[in-house]
């Protein structure tokens, strides 16, 4: 049977199914799935058709645009946290935002995954603006500050115990543990933030654009941070110039030296943008936050 078109999965039930109905398939071994149970997917099904409803009712041309492909501005690296999902608390709809997520909003130069999903999109889709979001209350930061193996997820927390190391005198200043969680969640993303500097793919970018005649280089990288307890976003306030001389000549793969025009547009702008980021201040929301330490690999 050729495969074109819309085709519904049931009309292969009788190739290498013995003939046997979608309820026959819900039997696994002497074992029935009851309906309400997780075996059973009718009431997401019957969700998704009442979306799809009420957004044509809304918009008849969604599924239309939709169909035509996708043109977002930005790329959100996020966690993977249920409570977190990226369109909604942005305000933004399908097709408006490239998403990649993982625990704690990593940022891992060995990890293809992550590094696929980059490259399309700075490269194909020309994204302008990169979000790393951490949020309060982060599974994923919370084990990395007990000492305890929890097995294969240990490798992945080892990097959100490497920023702790970066910033042990600060972290270790703070009495409550809960707003040391909090500090930390900031304190990775930043750091995640200034992963993505250093690879090849946003410094090429970056130094293309920079001579493009625009007023900031492209991708701009934010670092924000949200709060699952009131639903705000938070920007974490980070000087992103503040040690370019002093790490450059280490990460940078491209001549950091600009443009005069580019460097005048950006000064004129009060742009924090570099082609390659130092390190950067945590959020100043208390007393405790964190000043510029390093970029995450050359201090310690």
């Amino acid at each position: 049977m050729p495969l074109t078109g819309r085709v519904h999965s049931s009309q292969y039930f009788d190739e290498g199914s013995d003939g046997k109905s979608e309820s026959d398939l819900e039997r696994d071994g002497d074992k029935v799935w009851d309906s309400t149970t997780k075996g059973d997917l009718s009431d997401i099904l019957q969700q998704n058709r009442e979306w799809v409803q009420a957004e044509t009712v809304r918009d008849p041309n969604f599924f239309t645009r939709l169909a035509g492909g996708q043109n977002p501005k930005y790329l959100w690296v996020g966690c993977s946290d249920s409570r977190v999902p990226a369109n909604q608390i942005m305000g933004l709809g399908p097709g408006e935002v490239f998403v990649h997520r993982n625990v704690a909003n990593m940022v891992v130069n060995t990890d293809l995954n992550f590094l696929s999903v980059l490259e399309y999109a700075v490269d194909v889709l020309e994204v302008e603006h990169i979000i790393v979001c951490g949020h309060y209350d982060c599974g994923g930061v919370k084990a990395s500050l007990n000492q305890a193996d929890i097995g294969l997820v240990e490798h992945w927390l080892r990097n959100i115990r490497d920023v702790y190391r970066l910033h042990r005198e600060k972290l270790e200043k703070i009495e409550s543990a809960e707003e040391k969680q909090h500090i930390l969640v900031e304190l990775n993303v930043v750091e995640q933030c200034l992963n993505l500097y250093k690879t090849p793919v946003v410094q090429r970018r970056r130094f293309k654009t920079s001579q493009g005649g625009q007023a900031f280089a492209m991708p701009r990288i934010h670092a924000l941070v949200y709060s699952p307890g009131d639903g705000l976003l938070q920007k974490i306030p980070v000087d992103f110039r503040s040690y370019t001389a002093q790490f450059s000549h280490i990460y940078d793969l491209y001549d950091s030296t600009q443009p005069q025009e580019f460097a005048r547009r950006r000064n004129e702008s009060g742009s924090e943008d570099t082609l390659l980021s130092p390190s950067a201040s945590a959020s100043d929301r208390t007393g405790a936050a964190a000043t510029p330490e390093g970029d995450g690999v050359a201090t310690t």
